[in-house]
């Protein structure tokens, strides 16, 4: 088998993973917080976005750029394990989350890039 058609193959079969993610500044503690239902979608846009020049978060990009990519780490801080309850909701427990790491992080905040409460990609 081909290894492109392979790779392609265990991407579809990977389940996705829900939770938050942080992108954050080590230099000056400067964090964006994050959260999704798909976590590594996110995070590769991110680091894309940045890395050309291209992300529409001003502050971040210019300390991007004033201090390298490699000042700043990229990892998902929590992941939401699915249940089998009928009552469980994701979005519900995704909302609670995020409520949660905007506290526990200052990410809106000086100590955040993120300039509004809703953070879901």
């Amino acid at each position: 088998m081909d290894s492109r058609a392979e790779l392609k193959r265990q991407y579809k079969e990977t389940p996705k993973q829900a939770g938050i993610f942080l992108v954050t500044n080590t230099q000056n503690g400067k964090v964006l917080l994050g959260s999704s239902t798909n976590l590594h979608g996110p995070l590769n846009k991110h680091r894309f976005l940045l890395t050309h020049r291209m992300h529409p978060i001003k502050r971040l990009q210019e300390d991007w750029d004033r201090y390298g990519a490699q000042a700043f780490t990229f990892e998902v801080v929590e992941v939401i394990a699915p249940k089998d309850d009928p009552a469980f909701c994701l979005e519900d427990e995704l909302r609670l989350l995020e409520e949660i790491w905007i506290e526990k992080t200052g990410a809106l905040g000086e100590r955040g890039y993120n300039d509004s409460p809703r953070i879901r990609e």
